[in-house]
Parts: C-alpha cells; sequence; structure tokens
C-alpha cells in the first residue's frame, strides 16, 4: 500500500513539472524585444483651411518628418530619425532602441509644396510611445496625421464647409 501511494505521488509530480510547469514559464514569458520600431502616420494638406480634415484633403508627398526624443525632466533632445512621405502622404520611419523613459513625437519639418506649407496649429506633431514596456505586442507604431494648411483656401470650400455648421450648442444645421 505504502508502495503504490508512492508510485501515485511520484506520478502526480511528473505530471507536474511536465505539464503544469513549462505551460507557467510560457505564459509568463515576455517576447524579447527588436532593436527599434517603426513609426507610421500621414502628413495631409489642409485646402479647406479648417484646421482638420476634410473631403478636399490632399496628402502631402515628399514631405519630411522627424520623430523626436526628449529627456522628460529637462526636455533636452535626445535622439531624432528622420523620414519622408511616399506617393500617398505616408511615412514610415524607422527608430532604433527603447525609449520608454522619454517623450518622443513625430513632428513635421518641412513641405514640397509651397501653397501648403504652414503647419497647422495642434497637427503640427503628435505623440509617439516607443517602449516594449507596455502591452503593445507590435513594433509599429500608428500616430494621428500631422498637417498643413494651404495658404488660401479652394473656391468650393465655403460650400463644403457648411456640412460642419453647429449651433452654440454644438447641434448640426442643416441648410
Amino acid at each position: 500500500m505504502a508502495k503504490s501511494s508512492f508510485l501515485i505521488a511520484a506520478a502526480v509530480a511528473v505530471s507536474v513539472a511536465v505539464v503544469i510547469l513549462p505551460s507557467s514559464v510560457v505564459c509568463g514569458a515576455r517576447v524579447a524585444p527588436t532593436n527599434g520600431f517603426t513609426v507610421n502616420g500621414r502628413v495631409f494638406c489642409d485646402t479647406c483651411v479648417a484646421g482638420f480634415e476634410t473631403p478636399a484633403t490632399t496628402y502631402v508627398a515628399g514631405a519630411q518628418v522627424r520623430v523626436e526624443c526628449r529627456t522628460r525632466d529637462t526636455k533636452a533632445k535626445t535622439c531624432s530619425f528622420d523620414g519622408v512621405t511616399d506617393s500617398t502622404g505616408t511615412y514610415n520611419i524607422q527608430v532604433a532602441g527603447e525609449h520608454e523613459y522619454e517623450i518622443c513625437e513625430s513632428v513635421l519639418v518641412s513641405s514640397p509644396d509651397g501653397d501648403c506649407s504652414l503647419p497647422l496649429m495642434g497637427r503640427e506633431r503628435a505623440p509617439v510611445l516607443l517602449t516594449h514596456n507596455n502591452g503593445m505586442p507590435s513594433d509599429t507604431r500608428v500616430v494621428n496625421a500631422l498637417g498643413f494648411k494651404k495658404n488660401a483656401p479652394l473656391a468650393w470650400c465655403a460650400s463644403l464647409m457648411k456640412m460642419y455648421e453647429v449651433d452654440e450648442d454644438y447641434r448640426i444645421i442643416f441648410g
């Protein structure tokens, strides 16, 4: 009887060692981070000078964009990575390293379109979290679109903007 109890206890111990321990190690394991990130975003031209993207918005090919990181306390720049938008106004900037304790932002640098080269206030930069210690399994970070505004709105923008008219209570006005 004592021998059979011992064999049962040994079998249970082996089962625990073979089945449960490896699964707890795998479940608690973190995927090893890569050496960096890809920051993905778009650059638009606010053709209606609305302050936001509209159906008349176009996207800027050849715009220069930079990802900058700064220290949290002194705001001193620690690094920067440059990129250029493709024909669809999209950029993919490779960023090296882990930046958990820094403030990083995607920032407009310049537009090749002289008629749409003024940075749009509030859309000239976008924050981006560049750490693997935040629960996001991907190395790709997608940021809000950045924008330049046209020197003068397109002629038909006035009629387009009527769809955005609201009263003082932010109710849409139907014309």
